[in-house]
């Protein structure tokens, strides 16, 4: 994510430099801030998750990592940057074999999804950014190298790595003018990308934009994902209920749904002709929310964990995904997928995994910062939505006009097999410049 600060420290930018120095200001805040928390989580389950899972990082460092070990770490927001890392970490780990592979995480859905991943060594929470936290961090992990991945921007952790003189790296990034980098009152922060031996970033917009600021040690590698998603596309995606359920109708696979896209989606599912079957998987597994958004369909619907080696699939119209881990596989299936979090405001998921095969993809409104999306729907491979009324319309379409369903799902298919190579290029300036030298 990016600096969860940022925003806060915008809002009163334009009185604090009166009173005290943006750096002190920022270092008093994430200090309150790591108090707020403590507190919120006694009240917050999900705050629970989060703060209990940074108390034994210390721990957990110290009896993994060895004085001797070298180490290469990787720092990944939450799990769709961990999916986006993937490809870099595999073809590090072949350039260190004899390296130790650290993953560290911001967010819970990432790291208790990951933690016992066989690409890493030692998995754990990144603890907050203070100026204590960061220095006993760095000193139990000792990286030789560091990886952030898309825009996680700490500025003690930076400040740090810089003055220890640690190779670190940001790949696949991503940078906005709205970033307090490119503020009359972001010194500090601008003065903490100095940390960054070199930038991979993944357009010209951020391309140019770091390069404003004074940095050459930058260039235009593009976006991991499309190397890891492309890779799915070897996989064995074989599964065999949904082929069941499948079988001889047209399939709309909807990912990563939160309430919203299903307010959007409801109506067309109701009133979709019986020749069409959906396969809906909720972003989070609420029993709650899924049985109420279950009460609120007029088809035969069925939930995945109900079914069994007697249930007839076929005698259902719906099927709701309520586990995780399947979704990758499940868009092999689909005719049409509905990709989640642009309806509302959590942020659009990943929409290049339906489109590595092949399927035109339909999404929420709330596009704007998602480089991806944007460049999909202008080539014609993605359609925004933003009201029922609208789902409907552009779903039967893509439904009764194959040729267009076909073209769609082409212009996607491409997209993704245009744009790899990411990896390949980091992999090559690391070759180039820290193993061959």
């Amino acid at each position: 994510m990016e600096c969860v600060f940022s925003g806060i420290v915008n809002r009163f930018s334009v009185i604090l430099p009166y009173f005290i120095g943006m750096r002190t200001f920022y270092n008093t805040l994430i200090t309150f801030v790591v108090v707020a928390l403590k507190i919120t989580a006694l009240f917050n389950k999900k705050m629970a998750v989060f703060v209990k899972g940074r108390k034994n990082v210390f721990d957990q460092l110290a009896s993994k990592i060895r004085a001797e070990d070298n180490v290469i770490w990787f720092h990944c927001a939450s799990l769709g940057e961990f999916e986006q890392a993937v490809p870099v970490i595999e073809n590090v780990r072949k350039l260190y074999a004899s390296h130790k592979i650290l993953i560290s995480f911001f967010s819970p859905s990432g790291y208790e999804i990951k933690k016992n991943t066989p690409l890493a060594d030692v998995v754990v929470y990144l603890p907050m950014d203070t100026k204590r936290n960061v220095k006993k961090f760095l000193s139990h992990a000792h990286p030789n190298m560091v990886f952030f991945v898309k825009y996680e921007f700490w500025p003690n952790y930076l400040y740090r790595l810089k003055a220890l003189q640690i190779p670190t790296f940001l790949i696949s990034g991503i940078f906005r003018k709205n970033q307090l980098f490119f503020s009359k009152y972001g010194k500090f922060m601008r003065k903490a990308l100095d940390a960054f031996t070199y930038f991979f970033v993944q357009n010209s917009e951020s391309l140019n934009l770091i390069q404003s600021l004074g940095y050459k040690n930058a260039s235009l590698s593009g976006d991991t994902r499309f190397d890891r998603v492309s890779q799915q596309l070897k996989q064995n995606n074989h599964v065999t209920f949904t082929e069941n359920f499948t079988k001889d109708r047209t399939s709309l696979v909807c990912g990563s749904t939160w309430q919203e896209d299903e307010a959007l989606l409801l109506d067309f599912i109701n009133n979709a002709s019986d020749e069409v079957c959906f396969i809906i998987a909720p972003h989070k597994i609420d029993k709650e929310k899924i049985e109420l958004f279950k009460n609120q369909l007029k088809k035969k619907s069925v939930l995945f964990s109900e079914v069994n080696k007697e249930t007839t699939l076929q005698e259902f119209k719906i099927l709701i995904i309520d586990c995780i881990g399947l979704l990758s596989k499940l868009y092999a299936y689909a005719d049409i997928a509905y990709v989640g979090g642009a309806a509302g405001n959590t942020g659009l998921h990943n929409i290049l995994e339906p489109a590595t095969f092949g399927v035109p993809i339909v999404i929420g409104k709330n596009y704007e910062k998602f480089p991806e999306a944007i460049e999909l729907k202008e080539k014609g491979g993605l359609f925004s939505v933003s009201t029922p009324e609208e789902t409907t319309a552009i779903m039967e379409k893509l439904l009764y006009d194959i040729s267009l369903r076909k073209q769609a799902g082409e212009i996607s298919g491409n997209y993704i097999q245009n744009n790899k190579g990411a990896t390949e290029k980091i992999t090559t300036y690391l070759k180039q410049n820290f193993i061959e030298k």
